[in-house]
């Protein structure tokens, strides 16, 4: 029986590039190789014939690969879990603070 490699790597993080910013929403759109996420801000806007419309902002995108966006999936999935089980679900409210939203795919639409 081989022994283990118990060697550890030092991780070294550099934050001198980094840049903060905040969203409220997010467009996800993927191809064979790569998922494109597109972070950004939903604001109110006035719309045709003065309906109330909203304006997607992309403030930042992010390209990752397959892998990366798994791991990224779980990693939100363990920090939303530990969140709930601290402070109670977390509600998904619809557009405009109205009722939670659909859970069943009915999620808004951006305009094209």
């Amino acid at each position: 029986m081989a022994e283990q490699d118990t060697r550890q790597i030092q991780l070294r993080i550099d934050e001198s590039k980094m840049t903060s910013t905040y969203a409220n929403t997010i467009r996800t759109s993927s191809t064979q190789d790569e998922v494109v996420l597109d972070f950004g801000m939903n604001l109110p806007v006035q719309g045709q014939n003065n309906e109330p419309a909203l304006l997607f902002s992309v403030g930042s995108r992010v390209i990752m690969n397959w892998p990366a966006a798994k791991r990224l999936a779980i990693s939100l999935g363990q920090v939303i879990r530990q969140y709930e089980e601290r402070n109670g679900e977390i509600k998904i409210q619809a557009p405009g603070g109205g009722a939670p939203a659909a859970g069943n795919g009915d999620a808004p639409k951006l305009a094209d």
